[in-house]
């Protein structure tokens, strides 16, 4: 492939007609500007990669991609998510298709990572949350968009307006994942479906692609927008405070609505 970026945070290895992205930041994979532009630029070299049919996106650690690290203060800036949103529609816009081995939590924007992936393939430590109305944000990475059209808007309302988490049958039983798999198996079992997919014809498959995907990158252009605007506001009030010390203190949060 063509990329020639030195990273410390992402792999990218080949074998066959499948390239598998791997993000090492364990355990939690969180991410951040820089991550998730280099995740976008890692794709779009394989989009001109004529061997690379499919995409394995895996992780390292306990956590597929446990979304902003807020306990570190990662989020502090208004401009933040719109950086980072930014380098997320380009993840959108790539053409090749994409598996995601969810072997852990996908949580906040991991999940709205692992909804950038036409197949999701979970293991029994899989877990799915939107979290942020938890925290005291609005969704955010795309969800608003991806998620009522991957699982339908009744679905996507409840997992976003309770923050409540998924495990891999219940993701499964509504459609958020395609494929359930044992302990220690989600890669293999994720290599298995890109393969599969590998094998049919290139051209035919990403135009196909194409025609599913219609108007999904400029449908999360336009949710990043808002996203972005809504957690801005969202960031400087006392319920966000509180959202973020109540999960460093693995305790109920105690909102007050105020500002």
């Amino acid at each position: 492939m063509e990329y020639s970026g030195n990273s410390k945070v992402l792999s990218v290895t080949s074998s066959g007609h499948v390239s598998t992205i791997e993000i090492q930041r364990p355990p939690h994979n969180f991410l951040n500007h820089a991550l998730v532009a280099e995740l976008a630029d890692m794709l779009e070299a394989l989009d001109r990669d004529p061997v690379c049919r499919a995409i394995v996106l895996a992780a390292q650690g306990r956590s597929f991609c446990a979304g902003a690290d807020f306990s570190a203060g990662a989020v502090h800036a208004p401009s933040a998510p719109r950086s980072v949103y930014v380098e997320a529609v380009r993840l959108f816009r790539t053409t090749k298709p994409i598996v995601a081995a969810v072997h852990g939590p996908a949580i906040g924007a991991g999940l709205g990572l692992a909804m950038v992936a036409d197949f999701r393939v979970a293991g029994p430590r899989a877990r799915f949350s939107a979290n942020f109305t938890r925290l005291g944000v609005h969704p955010g990475f795309g969800l608003s968009a991806t998620l009522p059209r991957a699982v339908g808007n009744q679905e996507a309302a409840l997992m976003l307006l309770t923050g409540r988490r998924l495990d891999a049958d219940q993701a499964r039983a509504i459609g958020l994942a395609d494929v359930v798999c044992g302990e220690g198996e989600v890669l293999e079992a994720a290599l298995g479906l890109a393969n599969e997919i590998a094998t049919c014809a290139p051209v035919a498959s990403q135009s196909t692609r194409m025609t599913l995907r219609a108007g999904l990158a400029q449908a999360v252009a336009a949710a990043v927008e808002r996203e972005a605007s809504e957690q801005e506001q969202h960031f400087a009030t006392a319920d966000f405070r509180e959202g973020v010390a109540a999960m460093a203190e693995r305790r109920v949060p105690l909102f007050t609505g105020k500002e």
